[in-house]
C-alpha cells in the first residue's frame, strides 16, 4: 500500500508566512482575510501586515500620538493605522488636515482657508475672518463684498498617494445674513498639475433655476453641490487619473492645484470659505 500524504491546507503555514502574503494586499483585503478563519486572523492583524500600510512619510509616531481627541497610544499598528483613517480626528499641522482612506491607505488632505489663495485677502473691506461651529479649523473665510472672485489651493504633487486617482473639493457655506452673487451658473472649477490643466468644469455654488435660464447657452450644464453629513455643502472641481498621480509623484518640484472663479464682475458677498479637500475617487467612479 502506497504511504498517504497528509493534505496541506493554506491555513496550515505559519504565521509569518500568511503575515507576509496579506501585506503584498491591501487594507479592505487584509480586513477580509481576518474573517475567514483564527490562523488568517491571527496574521491579518498583526503589526507585520499593517506596519506596512502606515505611510512613513506622515511622520507616524508623531501623528499617532498627538492626534486630537486620542485618549491613549495605539496598541498595535492596525489600531495606529484605523486612527489615522478618523477624518473628524485627522492630524492638523500647517493650516491643513491629514488623514487616511480606510479601505487603500491613501492619503486625504482638507486644506484650511487660511492655506488657500484668495482674492484681496489682504483687504478689511473683501474678507473676514472668523470661527464657526461646524469647522474643523480655527477660522473660516466669510465674503463680505467684492466684484472678482477666484480662489486657489495647491499642495505638491509628491503628497498624493502614487497610481491613485483623486478628486478636489470645494467645502463651503454661506452666511447667515445671506449672500449675493453665487446662484448664476458662470461659476468655473479646474484642477492642473504643474500648469497642466487636468480637469475644467462648470459649476454652481447656490443654484437657481430662474437664474440659470438667462445663462442659458447651450454649454456644459454646471455641476451641482451636495451637502455633507457635517453641515457644509462641497462641489466637486475636477479630478486627476491614477497616472497623472503616479507621473507627478517622480517630480519633487509640481504643484497640484485646484481653483473656483467667478467669470462674471458683479457685486457678490456671503460666501463661507472652509477648506479645499483632496481625496481619492470612490472605486465606482
Amino acid at each position: 500500500m502506497g504511504r498517504r500524504h497528509q493534505e496541506t491546507r493554506v491555513g496550515d503555514l505559519p504565521e509569518e508566512c500568511l503575515a507576509q502574503v496579506i501585506a503584498l494586499t491591501s487594507p479592505r483585503d487584509a480586513s477580509r482575510c481576518a474573517a475567514v478563519s483564527p490562523a488568517f486572523r491571527a496574521a491579518a492583524d498583526s503589526d507585520d501586515v499593517w506596519r506596512r500600510f502606515l505611510p512613513a512619510r506622515l511622520e507616524l509616531d508623531h501623528l499617532v500620538l498627538q492626534a486630537p481627541r486620542r485618549q491613549q497610544a495605539p496598541t498595535s499598528r492596525k489600531d495606529a493605522y484605523l486612527g489615522l483613517c478618523d477624518a473628524a480626528g485627522a492630524f492638523a499641522g500647517g493650516g491643513m488636515k491629514v488623514w487616511l482612506e480606510k479601505a487603500t491607505g491613501a492619503r486625504c488632505y482638507a486644506l484650511s482657508a487660511r492655506r488657500l489663495s484668495l482674492p484681496w485677502d489682504d483687504g478689511e473691506f473683501s474678507w473676514r475672518w472668523t470661527p464657526h461651529p461646524l469647522s474643523r479649523f480655527a477660522e473660516v473665510a466669510e465674503l463680505v463684498d467684492c466684484t472678482c472672485l477666484d480662489i486657489y489651493g495647491t499642495l505638491p504633487a509628491a503628497a498624493l498617494t502614487p497610481g491613485t486617482p483623486y478628486a478636489a473639493h470645494l467645502v463651503y457655506g454661506t452666511a447667515e445674513g445671506g449672500h449675493r452673487g453665487l446662484s448664476y451658473p458662470d461659476q468655473e472649477t479646474a484642477v492642473a498639475v504643474g500648469g497642466r490643466v487636468a480637469a475644467r468644469h462648470a459649476v454652481c455654488l447656490r443654484p437657481d433655476d430662474a437664474e440659470a435660464r438667462k445663462f442659458r447657452g447651450g454649454g456644459e450644464e454646471a455641476r451641482r453641490p451636495r451637502l455633507r453629513e457635517d453641515g457644509w455643502w462641497e462641489v466637486e472641481m475636477g479630478r486627476l487619473g491614477g497616472a497623472a498621480t503616479t507621473s507627478a509623484a517622480g517630480d519633487g518640484e509640481e504643484e497640484v492645484t485646484a481653483s473656483f472663479e467667478v467669470l462674471g464682475w458683479y457685486p457678490k458677498r456671503g460666501l463661507v470659505v472652509e477648506a479645499v479637500e483632496f481625496r481619492p475617487c470612490p472605486p465606482s467612479s
